[in-house]
Formats: structure tokens, C-alpha cells, sequence
């Protein structure tokens, strides 16, 4: 994919969880809140905004939608996703989800529309087919795939003239895995662009949280991440020296590291400061032993960041 920026923004904290059981982020953010977010994203040219059906049920792209009506569409490039598990039972349900999603997003195409996890990969890929042959979908996504399936997606798009153009996994200092296990290689090599979403792990690496202060109790970033916050003490003193030497924070460090590792990192935007930061971050050039030294610190916590939605990529 062409015309990129270096980092893509992401929306899943936005709007209020309609769901109201799965407090992922503990807060609820307002289009009020958010609009001088985004138009601090638009005028530093981060322009790309990932969301999905599932983030708050609909409630993210809801917010974004309201933002999006009143640009020109030209300017924005939109990810949103199809996820099998809220499907309905009827004979179109990735056209429905799909006409959910523009609707609320207020366009009439997507730029990535994704599979969002591959609870069937033959059935749900080949159920895509008809809308990117609309041309409502500009490109394909897969999300949370194994090497063996983004392949197997990839043959069955093949076969009618269509393609992965982009695959969104887990990928940070604490879960190379889609390093290790070749994706990353296997994208650069068939010009699918590797988008890294939880770079900052909800927050775990952003060098504001320890076991003195722990994430808001009562929020998943609390069960996940609270007992695991002293093993991070050395990895988050390693970032810290990195940062000062380029005279930026912690949060920039593992920004720029996936920058420099050669994918898009998605960054939540919840706040201005986060724009401003992502986009100092991706001007950083880290050097080949400073990115090294990251890798063997973050390799060396032995700490598992898989979540529930999700599986080692072997």
C-alpha cells in the first residue's frame, strides 16, 4: 500500500462500551473529548485510523464517523474490521457488519477492511471476496493470523485475482512472536504491509506504570498487566536510557522501535499528547545495536502478554 504514514492511530478506547460487562480501557471517551485529538492527527498527517465493529459495539466508529463527515474523505484513510464472533446468521453477515461500519463511519468504502481473527479461515475469506470485487473494500487485512493461515487466506484470494495487502498482529518488545515465527518476513517478501497493534502493551511499556503505580483497578489493563509490572522494571529502565539519548520518552522508544523494525505501529489516540509523541517517535532512527539491546531486554522479561483473544504465532 502506497501513501502511509509511519503510524496508524487506534480507536479502541473510543466512545462508551456499549457492552457495559467489558471494560477494556476503565473510561469512556466523548466525541467532545476526542475532537481535538483527531485534529491534531489530521494536521501532523497521521491519517490513518484503525477501529472495528466490535470496539464498543459499534460505539468507536460511531465517534470517528462524526469526524469523518465533515473532511474530505480523500484526506482520511479508514481500517475497520469484520469479527467472525458477532456475525448474524444470515445468508450475507460480512456485507451486513460491512454496512454497519460505513454507515456509522459515514462513507461508502473502506481503505483495510480486515478479517479480524481467524475463527475459519476458508469460509470467512472466501466471504470477503464479493466486496472487494465491489470495490467498496480497497484492501484486504488479515488480524491475528498464523503464518499458515495468512498463506492459506492469501491462495484462496489469489485464485480469484485479489490478495493480503496487510496483516495486523500482536507485536511488541514483550511479543515478537510474529517476528520469530517468519510473518514479518513473509509480508516483506509479498509487499503486505505488517501493521503492530498493543506496541505499548495498553500502557505496560509506556514507563507511567509500576507496582507503586498500578493500572485503575477494575479495568482489564489491571488484570492483565498489575502483577506483571515489576518484571518490566529492567526493560523499562533499558527504554529510559535509549530515550534520553534521544530526547524522548519511554512510550516513544517502543513507538520508534516498531517503526524502525520496519512495521506500522497502531498507536491509541486518546489524548493530544499521544499525536504529539507518535509523531516524534516516528522521526527517531535507532541504531542497529540500540534496537539489539531492546529486543534482548523485552526477550529477557519472559513475560506472556498473550490475551484472551489470542494465540502464541508459533
Amino acid at each position: 500500500m502506497n501513501n502511509l504514514p509511519k503510524i496508524a492511530l487506534g480507536t479502541w478506547a473510543w466512545g462508551e462500551d456499549k457492552s457495559k460487562g467489558n471494560k477494556v480501557f476503565g473510561n469512556s471517551l466523548t466525541e467532545e473529548d476526542l475532537k481535538p485529538v483527531f485534529e491534531t492527527a489530521m494536521n501532523l498527517g497521521l491519517n490513518l485510523w484503525d477501529t472495528a465493529a466490535v470496539y464498543g459495539m459499534g460505539a468507536s466508529e460511531e465517534v470517528l464517523g462524526q469526524f469523518v463527515k465533515n473532511i474530505d474523505r480523500n484526506k482520511i484513510i479508514l481500517s475497520t474490521k469484520f469479527t467472525p464472533q458477532i456475525a448474524d446468521n444470515t445468508d450475507q453477515p460480512v456485507e451486513n457488519m460491512f454496512d454497519g461500519s460505513i454507515k456509522r463511519l459515514n462513507t461508502d468504502y473502506i481503505d483495510i477492511y480486515w478479517i479480524h481473527n481467524p475463527a475459519d479461515v476458508s469460509k470467512w475469506t472466501e466471504k470477503i471476496i464479493p466486496l472487494a470485487k465491489s470495490g467498496k473494500i480497497k484492501n484486504i487485512g488479515v488480524s491475528n493470523h498464523s503464518l499458515a493461515e495468512i498463506k492459506q487466506a492469501n491462495e484462496i484470494l489469489n485464485k480469484e485475482g485479489l490478495k493480503i495487502s496487510a496483516v495486523q498482529n500482536h507485536y511488541s518488545l514483550l511479543n515478537r512472536t510474529s517476528e520469530t515465527s517468519g510473518i514479518i518476513d513473509y509480508c516483506n517478501k509479498n509487499d503486505i504491509t505488517f501493521f503492530a497493534y498493543m506496541v505499548l502493551e495498553q500502557g505496560a511499556l509506556s514507563g507511567k506504570y509500576n507496582s507503586q503505580h498500578p493500572f485503575p483497578a477494575g479495568s482489564d489493563r489491571a488484570k492483565s498487566y498489575n502483577s506483571k509490572l515489576d518484571e518490566l522494571e529492567d526493560l523499562i529502565k533499558g527504554m529510559s536510557k535509549i530515550a534520553q539519548k534521544h530526547d524522548i520518552d519511554v512510550a516513544q522508544i517502543a513507538t520508534a522501535w516498531a517503526v524502525n523494525k520496519g512495521t506500522v505501529p497502531i498507536i491509541g489516540a486518546t489524548k493530544v499528547k499521544h499525536i504529539e509523541d507518535a509523531a516524534k517517535a516516528a522521526k527517531v532512527v535507532l541504531s542497529a545495536e540500540e534496537l539489539t539491546q531492546l529486543d534482548e531486554l523485552g526477550d529477557k522479561t519472559a513475560v506472556s502478554t498473550i490475551r484472551e483473544w489470542e494465540k502464541p504465532m508459533k
